[in-house]
């Protein structure tokens, strides 16, 4: 009798151990019954994500510099910002996974509901992890060069694309979520007591961009009007209109500014001064190739890059950038 209930007391412990094997495998360390704050059915991604607090309301994560790809995608910045009523998201980061990882650290600061996500534009490294608090119930607005984004091939084909870059925490389940408001003019709303501003950049890093002021705290999370650690992507952006926004932002009174890549500054200036002299490098030299006649190659090859060229995404950017603004500059040199 005695031999046979070691036999059953062996058994259970091992049916328990093989358990929670099975679970700390599947990315869960919690037992059944029990919740851990963020968990979800979206892989798990280990990457290195530190929640920064700016000031009472405000928390930002911020992405490694380095291109699309790299870092499981985690090359972006996203915040929150914690009221009363709920919860303001700023970006959704670039996989469902990295959004579920950053939906973990936002419950870790508070249980209120996600109520709204404001996205500073419509690209992928911004995107793929809207899902995650749509899902939660959450009001999407965007500018509304955003729905030309998704109305474009880009927009299907980049994620064809990404599925196999970023397997597995880009797959056949992650969607594109179109916003339920896109703004045609600048916007505040209020929530909690507190008011949130809106100010549209136009056509300038993408499509349409936004940036977003937390009015008691005077906090502006700018997304990708600013890099700050890595070669700007440019595609067909606007660099005139771009570099105008800059000139603007540079006014701003605020006591911190979140760009879309790279950490916060004090100083707006001081954040805003690399991509400026960036884009304002660029159009110098490719316009006076325009100017010239000189084909881009060519121009390419006698530009001297050595202020960039160990700046993190340079090779993975810089030359398609340089493209895109000399097709730009041939296109106004016509007007």
């Amino acid at each position: 009798m005695q031999r046979n209930t070691e036999k059953l007391f062996q058994g259970a412990a091992l049916a328990v151990l093989l358990l929670a094997t099975a679970l700390l495998a599947s990315g869960c360390s919690s037992m059944p019954g029990q919740t851990q704050p963020g968990a979800t059915k979206y892989l798990p991604v280990e990457v290195e994500m530190k929640l920064v607090k700016v000031s009472q309301h405000v928390y930002f994560v911020q992405g490694m510099a380095g291109a699309a790809t790299e870092n499981k995608g985690f090359i972006s910045n996203a915040g929150f910002v914690v009221t009363p009523d709920g919860v303001v998201v700023f970006d959704a980061l670039g996989t469902p996974s990295l959004a579920a990882k950053f939906l973990g650290l936002i419950r870790t600061v508070t249980s209120a509901p996600v109520k709204t996500v404001v996205m500073s534009h419509y690209h992928a490294d911004h995107l793929y992890g809207l899902q995650v608090f749509k899902d939660e119930g959450a009001q999407v607005i965007a500018p509304a060069g955003a729905k030309d984004y998704l109305g474009s091939d880009v927009s299907d084909s980049l994620l064809a694309t990404r599925r196999t870059e970023l397997k597995p925490w880009v797959d056949a389940h992650t969607r594109l979520v179109p916003a339920d408001v896109y703004l045609t003019e600048n916007h505040s709303f209020e929530l909690g007591g507190m008011r949130f501003d809106l100010s549209l950049q136009g056509m300038a890093h993408s499509e349409g961009d936004l940036a977003m002021v937390v009015a008691p705290d005077q906090v502006m999370f700018t997304g990708d009007i600013i890099f700050e650690g890595r070669i700007p992507f440019i595609g067909e952006s606007n660099t005139k209109n771009w570099m105008e926004q800059l000139e603007q932002l540079r006014a701003a009174r605020v006591t911190a500014l979140i760009p879309g890549h790279g950490p916060m500054a004090k100083n707006p200036d001081e954040l805003i001064r690399f991509t400026y002299r960036y884009l304002s490098f660029l159009r110098e030299k490719m316009g006076a190739a325009v100017e010239n006649w000189i084909s881009f190659d060519t121009a390419y090859d006698q530009v001297d890059w050595a202020e960039f060229e160990f700046v993190p995404a340079f090779l993975e950017a810089n030359r398609r950038n340089a493209y895109n603004v000399y097709i730009a500059m041939e296109k106004e040199s016509f007007k």
